[in-house]
């Protein structure tokens, strides 16, 4: 016995099998620098400035002693 199938997929198990497979869409946001779109997390090809923004520096609040 080689190849042939034990059980009957359901046209619904397949489709819930393949809906994984659909392409997901690209997350394109626009240069910081120069406004052009690009990839997340990716140097911009026009202008070579990275596109995600900078995280702002804070200060860690000190514990008062007593």
């Amino acid at each position: 016995m080689g190849g042939v199938p034990v059980k009957h997929h359901s046209k619904s198990k397949v489709g819930r099998r393949r809906s994984q497979l659909a392409l997901k869409k690209k997350g394109i946001v626009a240069c910081a620098n120069c406004k052009s779109p690009a990839l997340p997390h990716r140097m911009c090809a026009q202008c070579g400035k990275m596109t995600s923004k900078k995280k702002i520096a804070t200060k860690k609040s000190e514990k008062s002693g007593s």
